[in-house]
């Protein structure tokens, strides 16, 4: 049997804030022992950002938990919904898949490693640095290995949300722009940075992320382009890191920026969530 509970009123996807992740966080856990599976129908434009939120939220998971929206809603004649709606049921109830994902048009992602990537193609959703964990056609084919193993139990950790923000590098951007930006209160920030983890060689600028690094802000960066990762091999990279910026090696800008909110939430110690932010915690990342 299938229990539906509605959103009273519905919320368009773009209202979302972190108040309402921790919400579903902890209507999740209300109702965990009651139902084998949670399906979660969310509006595209931040169901990224939502996923990836919960995947680090929900900690332990022994039960799927699956999120999946359309681009056409479902009362109009022609809609990606049913399909969408039906696959995604069908793998939460008879798949074992003890994580938070993603399903849309046909294929189902980790949940924080997914994007959305396109604005009116059926195909809305990627997952450009992970495999998908399951594909629909005729038949549904699981990637079991992929799949994260089950957890003991349910550990819901959601708290109060702290004061972090993403900046995405652009030419241009001084260190005054920079520095006015990189205030407290702010309490981390992901920067998203050129190519493999670039920026410019501008030494005012990186005298700003170290005061802001110095001040305990923590910060993280992840590259602009859709497939790939940030590393420190090229000397404009090494010289982030000197400057306090965490490498976010292969994770989205979405994962990055729940990540780094989740685990300030945690009330840890800035050099903590630094070494955190380095270590795959839920999936999230390939380490090295």
């Amino acid at each position: 049997p299938y229990t539906i509970l509605e959103h009273d009123p519905p919320r368009d996807s773009s209202n979302l804030t972190p108040p309402d992740w921790i919400a579903l966080a902890h209507q999740i856990a209300h109702h965990w022992d009651d139902h084998h599976a949670f399906v979660l129908l969310h509006g595209t434009d931040t169901m990224a950002y939502t996923a990836s939120a919960l995947s680090f939220m929900l900690g332990g998971l022994s039960k799927p938990v699956l999120l999946t929206g359309s681009q056409i809603p479902l009362d109009h004649l022609r809609n990606d919904a049913i399909d969408n709606l039906l696959a995604g049921l069908i793998l939460a109830a008879h798949y074992p898949l003890p994580e938070v994902t993603l399903y849309f048009r046909d294929e189902l992602f980790r949940g924080n490693r997914a994007r959305k990537v396109d604005a009116e193609g059926f195909h809305a959703f990627a997952s450009p640095n992970h495999p998908p964990l399951a594909r629909v056609g005729i038949d549904i084919e699981v990637d079991t290995p992929r799949v994260r193993p089950p957890g003991p139990a349910l550990e819901v950790q959601a708290h109060p949300w702290p004061k972090v923000a993403s900046l995405r590098l652009y030419p241009g951007l001084t260190a005054e722009l920079l520095d006015r930006f990189l205030q407290l209160p702010l309490q981390g920030l992901v920067l998203e940075t050129y190519g493999s983890g670039n920026a410019p060689e501008d030494p005012a600028l990186h005298r700003v992320l170290r005061r802001a690094h110095d001040d305990g802000i923590v910060l993280t960066h992840v590259t602009q382009c859709l497939h790939g990762r940030v590393t420190d091999d090229y000397a404009t990279g090494r010289a982030l890191t000197a400057s306090g910026v965490v490498p976010g090696a292969d994770m989205t800008p979405e994962a990055a920026l729940t990540k780094l909110g989740w685990l300030l939430s945690l009330g840890l110690p800035p050099d903590e969530v630094r070494r955190r932010l380095r270590h795959d915690l839920r999936g999230e990342l390939t380490e090295r």
